[in-house]
């Protein structure tokens, strides 16, 4: 075969320097090239890490035994020869930013995969990289360099788990700086300033909200390929809500971080919650930060006797999980009973006016109601199925009203119903019911009790205390604690009393109870977990928006802002991509069809959160150590992952 000329460019010889020129044949394979390029450069070190990228392609060329003409290269390539692995500036969700080694040539889902093996997270697959929110630019801006945590040093080990030394990872017990990083990394961070929080984007709406999901990096292409260079800054986040797994004894810095994602989350308003729970997520907040100046470490290093006490109970737990169905056949034929008077109100139907007492009875999975309980062997006057209804708390403990809200599936959209309940114990009960009931279970399902305790638990977190609230002389900053929109609404000395008055509440809890407790009311808020794209449904005029949840599509009209209607991928049949027309097709039982194009982001990133979410519903206890990274990539990687 002729020899022709290709120029190659050697980053560590310096930008200035000229591209080096090889004599090469089509035949000659990638690896034969790398090893001309070497000898002719006559530097000596370790260039293991370094691989050639095909600059006008946008690809790495890392299959070595592949020879030039399978590429498809010419003598007009541009090639750069430079290390697979660079420094990338990494914000964590607390606020901070790390400098560290990631590999630029891999899949994103592994160079998150190698990220959290260096940072100490069990199940990366929850969380992905995005592209920075731009802050809001100040006119004076005098320090504008901010502390950056360098981890470039630590060598990227392939080991799955990291060898554990003093209960932290062995290269983070290297030198004071290091433990410091891993201090950062593993303990919450204090209540931010108020001008950090005034200077961090705030979305205004759900299309603000929608445009930020649009920044998701794509999992199964490489940093370098979506234009991510050397020493650019990329966000860490939980992007999937299910969080699988969470053992506070290993998952020290998945905990913190993912509790201060929730409480920005909070903070800049980018979840909605009522003013009470606000209140709560306040005095929680301003309890953590308390007991983190007195206890520092989440864990200090338990005793033998506490992990098999811990593994004893883990296991029980686990049995208890995995129990025959001969035990299940029977408790399914003696579900225990609900039935009561509760009130009902629907506020689209114009005949109804107000509240109006039934007797409620819950069978399987729906409600149904009589006029009185004599009438309830007849026909009920409407039976409610709970299967795919959303459900929310709408409760004020103070002025004991106890509503739940639910939204019902129809086929013209949601119809709105809510029941009143007169006191906490039934309204606990109901509750756990519906919730159960939207998930398709029976109240014969083994979390029903614990579901009725959580909900008692919560109501009792906002009762306020009778006892004397403590002296506010207690400085409480409450502009770190409660979103910008209530320190606009209250006073300091409103919020104080109020804040101080639920931390009663949560004052006697441990440092991981209370992170656990504020991640419990999170993820109990109706909006928890929806990730927003605004899309055009097939045949309409106008945009909408897409909510992402992790068990459920709903679609919400933004002229009215309210939820139109829901699907859940359990009635899911198939999804499809038409990448030419950038459409996404999902069938559902019941010969339901919708197809939609995405408008404030690709519908890669729709595809990827709908695999994604359905690869986190796969995840089981036998399998829990072994990520099926085919899996996830044939999920949600699209056409050129097949």
């Amino acid at each position: 075969m002729a020899a022709w000329d290709l120029s190659v460019i050697v980053e560590d010889l310096g930008s200035d320097a000229p591209p080096v020129t090889l004599s090469v044949a089509s035949d000659l394979h990638v690896g034969g090239v790398i090893l001309k390029l070497v000898e002719k450069t006559q530097i000596k070190r370790d260039w293991s890490d370094h691989a050639l990228w095909w600059e006008q392609k946008q690809r790495w060329l890392l299959r070595t035994a592949w020879t030039l003409d399978k590429y498809g290269i010419h003598a007009d390539a541009r090639l750069i020869f430079m290390p697979q692995h660079k420094p990338l500036r990494l914000g964590l969700p607390n606020g901070v930013t790390l400098r560290l080694r990631a590999c630029f040539s891999n899949p994103t889902f592994q160079t998150v995969m190698g990220v959290c093996r260096l940072l100490n997270i069990r199940h990366p697959e929850e969380l992905s990289l995005l592209r920075p929110v731009e802050e809001k630019k100040k006119k004076k801006e005098k320090n504008s360099a901010e502390e950056i945590y360098d981890l470039t040093e630590v060598p990227l080990s392939s080991v799955s788990r990291p060898s554990l030394y003093n209960g932290m990872p062995a290269h983070f017990a290297d030198s004071p700086q290091m433990e410091a990083i891993y201090k950062m990394l593993s303990v919450t961070q204090p209540p931010p300033a108020p001008e950090v929080v005034a200077k961090q984007y705030r979305p205004a709406s759900v299309v603000d909200k929608a445009h930020i999901h649009g920044r998701w990096l794509d999992s199964s292409r490489s940093l370098m390929q979506q234009g991510i260079q050397e020493n650019d800054q990329v966000w860490l986040r939980f992007k999937y809500f299910s969080f699988y797994d969470m053992e506070p004894k290993y998952d020290v810095v998945r905990m913190t971080q993912l509790y201060e994602q929730a409480r920005w989350a909070i903070l800049l308003e980018d979840i909605d919650c009522t003013e009470e729970e606000m209140m709560l997520f306040g005095a929680l907040q301003y309890h953590i930060s308390k007991v983190t100046q007195s206890e520092p470490q989440m864990l200090s290093s338990s005793a033998a006797m506490d992990d098999l006490d811990s593994a004893l109970q883990s296991l029980e737990v686990k049995m208890e999980g995995e129990s025959s169905t001969a035990s299940e056949m029977l408790e399914n034929m003696t579900a225990p009973e609900l039935n009561d008077y509760l009130k009902i109100f629907r506020p689209k139907r114009l005949t109804l006016k107000g509240y109006k007492q039934y007797w409620f009875k819950f069978q399987d999975t729906s409600i149904c109601y009589f006029k009185s309980k004599e009438e309830s062997i007849g026909e009920p006057i409407q039976q409610i199925n709970l299967k795919g209804c959303e459900v929310a708390p709408d409760v004020n403990v103070t002025a004991q009203k106890f509503l739940i809200r639910l939204l019902v599936p129809a086929p013209e959209g949601m119809n709105e119903v809510y029941l009143r309940c007169e006191n906490e114990q039934q309204y606990a009960q109901w509750m756990a019911a519906c919730r159960l009931g939207s998930k398709g279970k029976t109240l014969a399902d083994s979390s029903f009790q614990s579901e009725i305790q959580s909900i008692r638990s919560f109501l009792a977190m906002q009762k306020t205390s009778s006892g004397n609230a403590p002296a506010s002389d207690e400085s409480i900053n409450t502009n770190s604690l409660v979103s910008p929109r209530y320190n606009k609404k209250y006073k300091t000395k409103q919020l104080t009393p109020r804040i101080l008055d639920a931390y009663q509440n949560v004052a006697q809890l441990s440092l991981i109870d209370s992170v656990n407790r504020f991640l419990q009311i999170w993820q109990a808020l109706p909006d928890f977990g929806l990730s927003y794209v605004v899309v055009r449904f097939k045949g309409s005029r106008k945009d909408e928006v897409l909510g992402i949840a992790p068990n459920r599509l709903i679609r919400i009209d933004l002229g009215v802002g309210d939820v139109v209607k829901t699907w859940r991928y359990n009635n899911m049949k198939q999804w499809n991509v038409n990448w030419d027309i950038r459409q996404v097709a999902i069938e559902f039982e019941g010969n339901v069809n919708i197809a939609f194009s995405c408008i404030t982001a690709d519908c890669k990133i729709v595809h990827e959160f709908i695999g994604g979410y359905i690869f986190m519903s796969t995840r089981s206890r036998e399998k829990s150590d072994v990520l099926n990274e085919e899996l996830f990539h044939k999920l949600t990687g699209g056409h050129e992952a097949l």
